[in-house]
C-alpha cells in the first residue's frame, strides 16, 4: 500500500464518522438521539423519537456513507486490499465517530452497501444482517 491509498482508507473512515442520526436530528429540531430511546444514534432510533421522515433520510445517510467511499475506491481501481479495507474504515467509522467522541451506531446499514458494493457476487452472496432480514431468514452466517 502506498500513502494514496492509506489516506484514501483514512477519509473513508472520516466519512463513515459523519453520524447522519446526529446532524438530521440537529436540522430537524429533533433531540439528541444519543439522549432518548435507545441512546443509539441510529435510524431505528429516530423513528421512536416519531419522526419517519428524520429516520428515513438517516438511513438514507447512513447507507450512502458505506456505499460512496466504495464505489468511488472502485471506480479509482485501487487493489482489493485497499477496495476491503475502504469499506471496513466506513463502517468502522460509523461504530466508533472521531467527531462524535467515539459513541456511534451499530453499523448495519453502513456495513450491507460497504460490504455488496465492491462486487456483484459480494452483493449476491453478502451474509449481512439486514439482507437475510429483509429476505426472512435470520441466521448466523
Amino acid at each position: 500500500m502506498d500513502i494514496t491509498e492509506i489516506l484514501f482508507v483514512a477519509a473513508a473512515y472520516l466519512v463513515g464518522s459523519i453520524s447522519s442520526a446526529i446532524i438530521v436530528c440537529r436540522l430537524m429540531g429533533l433531540p439528541d438521539p444519543r439522549s432518548q430511546g435507545s441512546g443509539n444514534p441510529g435510524a431505528t432510533n429516530v423513528l421512536r423519537m416519531g419522526s419517519k421522515r428524520g429516520a428515513a433520510i438517516t438511513l438514507a445517510g447512513d447507507m450512502l456513507k458505506g456505499l460512496l467511499p466504495v464505489l468511488l475506491a472502485r471506480y479509482l481501481e485501487v487493489s482489493v486490499l485497499t477496495l476491503a479495507l475502504t469499506g471496513f474504515a466506513a463502517f468502522i467509522g460509523h461504530l466508533y465517530p472521531v467527531f462524535f467522541q467515539f459513541q456511534g451506531g451499530k453499523g448495519v446499514a453502513t456495513c450491507c452497501p460497504s460490504t455488496s458494493a465492491p462486487s456483484t457476487t459480494a452483493a449476491s452472496t453478502s451474509s449481512c444482517p439486514c439482507r437475510r432480514g429483509a429476505a426472512g431468514w435470520w441466521c448466523a452466517p
